[in-house]
């Protein structure tokens, strides 16, 4: 599901961040999350760009990009989703969580509902494990008593 952004708003928009980084060394990562930061995403031509000022290839970028998991290539929904996974999570029931997830927001682990609301994803871990088992709801973290109540307040309001 990629969102097409237009050509000239789009390096208009990135003009600013790369103005932001001339001239210094060691500025891919933190550019990266600016541009993400600005797009909610790193669209394919802002990675383009960004490697012509850098005078880097295209992999080089995507390279550094794809490593660390904060970067998306892909636009994400409003309210982000994950749903933790790590042992102590998944022996208390993590499956079941996002299975129940799966079918209340009618979309799959990594994907984004059509209407760009909601995003669903895994996590390894997120350091909550005596709350176990836990999702993350736009950084908040919610026990699984919780979870009907969030989630449907979210789906109610539409809110973020």
């Amino acid at each position: 599901m990629s969102v097409e952004i237009k050509c000239n708003d789009a390096v208009s928009r990135i003009e600013p961040l790369l103005a932001r980084y001339e001239h210094r060394k060691g500025i891919l990562v933190p550019l990266l999350q600016d541009v993400q930061a600005e797009f909610g995403y790193l669209p394919e031509d802002m990675v383009r760009i960004i490697s012509e000022r850098l005078d880097l290839s295209s992999a080089q970028v995507y390279g550094v990009a794809s490593f660390y998991t904060q970067f998306y290539f892909e636009p994400r929904g409003r309210n982000v989703i994950k749903v933790c996974v790590g042992t102590a999570c998944h022996i208390r029931g993590a499956s079941a969580n996002l299975e129940w997830l799966e079918k209340e927001l009618g979309i799959e682990d990594g994907e984004t509902s059509p209407d760009m609301e909601f995003t669903l994803e895994t996590v390894n871990c997120v350091g909550c494990c005596g709350l176990a088992p836990v999702i993350v709801v736009n950084e908040r973290v919610v026990r699984k008593r919780d979870q009907q109540k969030v989630v449907g307040r979210l789906r109610s309001r539409g809110a973020k």
